[in-house]
């Protein structure tokens, strides 16, 4: 005869649903509508809340969890304000693929649809950026929603789902309805299908890969790189997919995304034959949908990925293979480039890269180029480097070569703000791992509180701010677009060395480039992380161009 389930309330029933998922770390901002939830993790002592600061820097922190580790990140926020200030985590979880289930307080299901205190419906509210919207209005049901969120989450293209709570039912008795964790579902191959198109593409004579995405891990990567290695052939990677492949490695050819190398954009429009894997082909990795012609490519397009809507959605592939990039990769293990192909190609696209990303001069005392080109010999190879959004985004992008996966953490979305709280929640799962976010003064400025979290759980990255006092990407496309009619792209800035010693951080301020190497070897000593200020002209727009020459 077996025994009735223990009676709880729906807080400790949602808290175990959790923890049988795997769930062992949270982040957001503690409200009053979902104490119960609160109160149930209390029985679970190796369960971590993090408490961050304001929720946009916990869903970023969620976020980049998700990314680090693959499996979903967890946010909980309250209902409203803490719902609307999470939605910039969960538009760059959408758009970068990335498994994250958001917890939100709701009013109780006796007051929805009176416009009750702090009331939205989440439903419309995440309609655009979340795979899954659904709301827990009965207590028995708590474990059948949980399991429900956490296969979306991981199924197929990875992405952000929401939970709605209503306060009502988490204070209910009820029993639990266990459920073992949840199945991550990717799609396999299509053999016959794989079999033509790869037919095809080792016959090839100028083949590229480009390779991008939130769906890799990293046995995938390993396969694809030791594949590109032994046949030859050149692979790009995607906007902010840098890491895919390690930068340093021969069939490396360079990234698609601001400012590519001209070399690589001729590259991939020469190619006879083009296998795209994990990546969406979206605007900023085709440059406005520019690099490859719509609706049709003139390449014979392989395009490999694990959502079915996105095949087809802009360019119609000559064959189109719903799979995971790890099953995909797998498979291509057993491909074989034909006799005649020249597979110098690589080495000649390998080294079309390094000469693109060798350090180039710019107007004043600061040269972040050569600061970016110098960190490899500083830092180990599997240091975590982030970033939000900006101009100075393309320093970091264009001359430091990523080390192998999982060591890039930035938004595809292109958000700002995201730099220091992902650099956090790294440092949080890799607290042995070199951890550095580099910032804009801009971008540093709309999450900054977030170092009183790094303070509170001794979660110290080292911080880079570029500092030119002023939003740099705005002020370029104004220069651009009107001829020197500048309006609100001017910022006044706090002293950032004493803002970083507020939170106990040492801080350095970096005028000239000797000043860097001095300043990052006490960074790397030091068991606070620090912060240092990089003082760059504010002639200095980007690696080739200042205001003045986009004014003309």
């Amino acid at each position: 005869m077996e025994m009735p389930s223990k009676v709880l309330n729906g807080g400790q029933i949602l808290a175990n649903a959790l923890v049988r998922q795997g769930v062992d770390i949270a982040f957001g901002v503690p409200g009053e509508s979902f104490l119960p939830l609160l109160n149930g993790l209390v029985e679970h002592p190796q369960f971590q809340f993090i408490t961050c600061r304001q929720e946009g820097g916990a869903a970023y922190m969620a976020e980049a969890y998700g990314k680090l580790t693959g499996r979903p990140g967890i946010l909980m926020v309250t209902r409203g304000p803490g719902a609307a200030n999470a939605m910039i985590g969960m538009h760059t979880a959408y758009q970068d693929s990335t498994p994250l289930v958001l917890l939100v307080g709701q009013v109780g299901t006796d007051m929805v649809e009176r416009e009750a205190f702090q009331e939205i419906d989440y439903r419309r509210m995440y309609s655009e950026c979340a795979k899954w919207v659904g709301s827990i209005d009965r207590i028995d049901r708590i474990d059948e929603f949980v399991s429900h969120a956490f296969h979306v989450a991981q199924a197929g293209r990875k992405g952000p789902v929401v939970l709605a709570l209503p306060e009502d039912v988490l204070y209910m008795i009820g029993q639990e309805n266990p459920v073992k964790p949840a199945h991550i579902v990717q799609p396999g191959l299509d053999l016959n299908s794989f079999n033509q198109a790869m037919k095809i593409f080792s016959s090839a004579k100028k083949p590229m890969i480009i390779a991008g995405g939130g769906n890799w891990n990293s046995t995938a990567c390993l396969d694809l790189q030791s594949w590109a290695n032994a046949q030859g052939v050149p692979i790009a990677t995607s906007f902010r997919s840098q890491d895919i492949v390690d930068n340093l490695n021969p069939s490396f050819a360079g990234d698609l995304g601001i400012g590519a190398n001209p070399a690589l954009v001729k590259r991939i429009q020469e190619a006879d034959v083009l296998l795209v894997i994990g990546e969406r082909l979206g605007e900023m990795t085709t440059a406005g949908y520019s690099l490859l012609t719509v609706p049709q490519a003139k390449n014979t397009l392989i395009h490999v990925l694990s959502g079915p809507e996105e095949l087809g959605r802009v360019y119609r592939p000559d064959f189109a293979l719903n799979c995971s990039p790890e099953n995909f990769c797998s498979a291509l293990r057993s491909v074989k480039m034909h006799a005649e192909y020249d597979s110098a190609s690589a080495k000649a696209a390998h080294d079309e890269y390094l000469a693109f990303s060798s350090p180039v001069t710019v107007l004043g005392d600061l040269q972040l180029a050569q600061i970016m080109d110098s960190l490899p010999t500083a830092i180990p190879r599997d240091s975590i480097i982030t970033n939000g959004a900006g101009n100075f985004a393309t320093w970091v992008h264009r001359f430091y070569p990523y080390g192998a996966y999982k060591t890039q953490l930035a938004p595809a979305n292109g958000s700002m703000g995201y730099g220091l709280p992902a650099a956090v929640a790294a440092k949080i799962v890799s607290p042995q791992k070199v951890v550095i976010a580099v910032c804009g003064d801009g971008d540093f400025m709309m999450n900054c509180q977030e170092l009183a979290t790094a303070a509170r759980y001794d979660a110290f990255p080292i911080v880079f701010v570029v500092n030119n006092s002023m939003l740099g990407t705005i002020r370029m496309h104004q220069e651009r677009e009107f001829k020197s009619r500048v309006i609100a792209t001017g910022l006044t800035n706090p002293d950032f060395v004493r803002f970083a010693e507020s939170f106990g951080m040492p801080g350095f301020r970096v005028s000239k480039t000797e000043e860097f190497a001095p300043a990052l070897a006490k960074a790397l000593t030091s068991n606070k992380g620090a912060l240092i200020e990089l003082v760059l002209d504010q002639e200095v727009i980007s690696p080739t161009k200042t205001l003045s020459q986009l004014g003309r």
